[in-house]
């Protein structure tokens, strides 16, 4: 039996949802999730390249592009190893993160678990997020961009399994060990205590909450797509709920509003206001029914 045939391979592979390409790119740190990923998406039949990111932020994380090597030629995929420069400074995981996206192709896949996502869920949370952020990931599309996440049927101990078929002994990232890092705060201690206080496992219906409420984000979406968010009547008169995201899309397209600054421009299509400013200089003005974006000479 070779190691595509094992039954936790199949098993696995049967809760995935890969795209419909015949080739895939998959973002492999060396991880249990990211090794996972790849082995899966080679046995999806689809022909794969495995890119690893080295940020150089450890002694010795050349080893880590040399253990994804060896599995990427082990299940017949590519490789592709990027090196980028994180320099020293705060919010260095945010850092790293931006910086290895950049480095990956637009339609990259991650191996994130349902375990990710319920952690997702719960640091939107507590950063204040609406409907969107409390989606968390998406499989594919969505918020997040283009870059896709067909693992968030299967949990941790899916992917170690998924690891142990091949014989592989995944690298541990010791910063994921760091509680000062908000993510890893709650995987080792706001989860757990969530856990023991509602008496059951409450990954799986984070997962599940964040899919329908991303069904109910997309719905929105598309009844917000309806409305021009130029014209102050039309504004005014729709749902509340449907306005403020057609405000949030039409700002995006300079920069990601917050809450105030939506809330802002709808005082302005009501009437409430001839005029807002938005963070970074940018003016919102109303002018015989139609609402109007002056940028700063740096956005325009």
């Amino acid at each position: 039996m070779t190691w595509r045939q094992s039954p936790v391979i199949i098993e696995s592979l049967s809760r995935c949802r890969f795209p419909s390409s015949d080739r895939v790119t998959c973002a492999v740190s060396g991880g249990a999730d990211s090794l996972a990923l790849l082995a899966l998406a080679a046995a999806s039949g689809r022909q794969v390249t495995a890119f690893h990111v080295d940020h150089g932020l450890r002694p010795g994380s050349h080893r880590e592009a040399e253990l994804v090597r060896d599995a990427a030629a082990l299940v017949g995929a590519r490789f592709d190893a990027r090196t980028v420069n994180v320099a020293p400074g705060p919010n260095v995981e945010a850092r790293a993160r931006a910086a290895r996206y950049a480095a990956l192709p637009d339609d990259v896949l991650t191996g994130h678990t349902a375990d990710d996502q319920a952690e997702t869920v719960l640091v939107n949370l507590l950063r204040g997020a609406g409907i969107d952020g409390l989606s968390g990931m998406r499989e594919f599309g969505g918020p997040s961009g283009s870059v896709g996440h067909p693992l968030l049927a299967l949990r941790r101990h899916d992917t170690e399994a998924v690891c142990a078929v091949l014989g592989w002994t995944p690298f541990h990232d010791p910063s994921n060990d760091d509680e000062s890092l908000l993510r890893n705060r709650i995987r080792h201690s706001v989860l757990p205590l969530l856990h023991e206080v509602a008496g059951r496992d409450l990954a799986p219906i984070l997962a599940r909450q964040a899919a329908l409420l991303a069904d109910d984000a997309d719905f929105l979406d598309e009844m917000a797509r309806a409305i021009d968010p130029t014209d102050a009547k039309a504004l005014s008169a729709a749902p509340v709920a449907l306005a403020r995201r057609a405000v949030r899309h039409w700002l995006a397209e300079m920069h990601p509003p917050d809450a105030a600054s939506v809330e802002r421009v709808l005082a302005v299509a009501r009437g409430e206001a001839v005029a807002c400013e938005l963070p970074g200089g940018a003016r919102v003005q109303r002018t015989n029914q139609r609402i109007s974006i002056t940028p700063t000479p740096e956005q325009g």
